[in-house]
């Protein structure tokens, strides 16, 4: 068996599928799943023969956000390795959002936090029936800044708006109305779906899907000046470090409410 955070395998298509492989945490990431995941992508982008990339969770979980006991460990470490930590996390979603090829991602079960990221990042995401959702950061004193430019473009800023500031959870169904998936199917459909769309996109000419989604991007809000990213990661990292960050995670642990909540 590979223990490998992220799977890589590519078929005699060139249909490409990068699979998070921590199941036992919902596919929560760390500084390891990261750095996987952006090797596996720098791979990707070197390579001429490919047409799709497909990213899916193994397990029940597509991806859970971010793995608490790894921002225990980071928000204690110095300034500096707390925008290395963040740089690295939006560096990531960068470069799904502009991968030159086509991106599919299949969503079922828990997509939180940093994984609501990654699929805004993707061009198509299809959702099974028990996946759901939320951009909960600030129920633990903390901000989703670096995944914000991709989710404005995907659900809308009013939605970002509600739900970031909220940290509700929603279902598949809320999903689609907002934006956030294309297609909801049932979870025992969610290959299949997801190989439809595949076939679709290998019927149409690679360089034109390529140059489709860099003028799409292009007049889009989530790309980024290199000063407005560089804004964002330091105050994505300057929030992981703040008393509410620490309060937040530690009101997470303990089970019990955080010290803003007011008392009944």
């Amino acid at each position: 068996m590979d223990n490998s955070p992220v799977l890589a395998s590519v078929d005699a298509r060139g249909v490409a599928t990068l699979t998070l492989n921590r199941p036992e945490v919902g596919n929560a990431y760390d500084a390891a799943l990261i750095a996987a995941a952006t090797t596996g992508l720098d791979a990707l982008r070197r390579r001429t023969d490919l047409r799709v990339l497909v990213i899916r969770g193994e397990g029940r979980h597509f991806q859970a956000g971010a793995d608490l006991a790894w921002l225990d460990s980071v928000r204690q470490q110095s300034p500096a390795d707390n925008v290395q930590a963040s740089h690295a996390v939006a560096n990531l979603m960068r470069q799904l959002n502009h991968l030159p090829l086509p991106t599919v991602a299949l969503v079922q079960g828990a997509c939180f936090g940093g994984g609501t990221g990654l699929i805004a990042s993707c061009d198509i995401v299809i959702g099974a029936d028990n996946a759901r959702f939320s951009i909960a950061e600030t129920r633990w004193g903390m901000m989703a800044g670096i995944i914000i430019p991709q989710l404005n473009d995907a659900i809308s800023v009013r939605q970002v708006r509600r739900y970031a500031l909220t940290g509700e959870r929603f279902d598949a169904a809320e999903a689609l109305r907002i934006g956030l998936l294309h297609q909801v199917v049932p979870l025992a459909d969610l290959e299949a779906a997801g190989e439809r769309v595949v076939d679709a996109l290998l019927q149409n000419a690679p360089h034109a899907n390529a140059l489709t989604k860099q003028v799409a991007l292009e007049y889009a809000w989530s790309d980024l000046s290199e000063r407005d990213f560089d804004r964002l990661v330091d105050q994505h990292a300057a929030k992981r470090q703040s008393d509410e960050a620490r309060e937040g995670l530690a009101s997470f642990h303990a089970k019990r409410t955080a010290a803003w909540y007011p008392s009944k």
